[in-house]
């Protein structure tokens, strides 16, 4: 099946999706989209970053709301709050030749009073973190009982920034009779936990790609440098891509500062996120970067989380990641929406056995940097 119409997609909805000059569904929209539409049980879909799944769930979502009917009945958890305005972003724009659907976002560093405001109004889907959903839950500010679909977008993503004990509480809390839909770039054991306690034994299941999640389109190098040579050596990486954006990664807020200001002092158009900046100046950041006034962003693992920049030629690691996962969450930032990327290790002659536990578990190549 190779257009929405014959995967089942409604007429409007179609209409919404070619004014955003989405004319072909991806693999996992072909695989998922049909399956959702059913309706017959929970389902896990394991697909990289940049693939089109806020697509793949949000369209049967949107499609199997009562928009008669003014109470919640869907609810997507996503783990930071710049993936949670993306995705209701695209909800909205879905829906404009449609029955009026309404979406409410919520998440931490806003005015939770204002949110509870918003959620008095009719709405159909809420798109949430887990901390934020907990304490309206806690308030008993917003209602779940009618929801028929809950999705766990990038759930491995809310697992490792430490929301486990929030996503079994809330799994636990919606009513019984709900599907799940579940979306992993990775399958780490606190995720396939979940699918254990709370999906059915027969959830249908559709992977993409490759086993480990990491998107094909992304090509692997590393270069073996000494601490002290990182920064002329990305310098010189810089130089030959100097037309192109991407990101850093470091592994510590306080790397991530000291290499900010080493490359601001070069004069290149770099700004920084890390998880001791207030939610304020982290989104002029981010608005920034989108809008493409800075040409690069470093960022620590947990500040970058849910990040979806379009455009980005590169993402450089100026440290290796803590946590194998976190080595694919970087990596999902290039090579989205079917362009092509490179994913750069700057490591030390001691780490270099870090890239074959990478290329092993992750069942990919990492070149030399040529």
């Amino acid at each position: 099946m190779s257009t929405f119409s014959e995967l089942g997609i409604s007429k409007g909805l179609i209409k919404g999706l070619k004014e955003l000059n989405i004319f072909e569904p991806t693999e996992i929209q072909r695989l998922a989209i049909p399956a959702l539409l059913v309706d017959e049980g929970d389902f896990v879909g394991q697909a990289q970053t940049g693939t089109g799944k806020t697509a793949a769930f949000g369209l049967p979502m949107l499609q199997m709301v009562d928009a008669r009917q003014s109470e919640v009945q869907g609810l997507i958890l996503a783990p930071t709050r710049e993936l949670c305005q993306q995705i209701s972003k695209q909800l909205f724009k879905f829906t404009k030749y449609t029955d009026k659907i309404f979406v409410e976002s919520v998440y931490g560093g806003a005015d939770i009073n204002m949110q509870i405001k918003r959620l008095q109004r009719p709405t159909h889907i809420v798109v949430a973190t887990p901390g934020r959903l907990m304490d309206l839950i806690k308030r008993d500010a917003i209602d779940l009982s009618r929801v028929k679909h809950v999705v766990l977008d990038e759930a491995d993503e809310m697992l490792s920034m430490g929301f486990k004990q929030d996503m079994h509480y809330i799994l636990g809390y919606i009513p019984i009779e709900r599907k799940i839909w579940l979306f992993s770039a990775t399958m780490p054991e606190g995720i396939k936990e979940i699918i254990r306690r709370f999906l059915e034994k027969n959830a249908q299941r559709v992977e993409v790609g490759r086993s480990a999640g990491v998107n094909a389109n992304i090509s692997h190098e590393y270069l073996v440098c000494q601490s002290k040579d990182k920064l002329p050596e990305i310098m010189h990486f810089l130089a030959y891509h100097k037309d192109e954006r991407g990101m850093i990664f470091c592994q510590t807020k306080r790397s991530a500062r000291v290499l900010t200001k080493q490359l601001m002092a070069k004069n290149l158009s770099i700004d920084a996120i890390e998880g001791d900046m207030g939610q304020r100046d982290r989104d002029k950041v981010m608005r920034k970067f989108k809008s493409e006034k800075l040409d690069l962003l470093v960022a620590t693992d947990i500040a970058a989380r849910g990040i979806d920049v379009k455009g980005l030629s590169f993402v450089l690691h100026y440290e290796l990641p803590q946590q194998m996962e976190y080595y694919t969450h970087r990596s999902g930032r290039t090579g989205r929406a079917g362009m092509k990327g490179n994913s750069v290790l700057f490591i030390s002659d001691k780490e270099k056995e870090k890239i074959h536990e990478l290329q092993k578990a992750l069942k990919i190549k990492i070149q030399p940097l040529s």
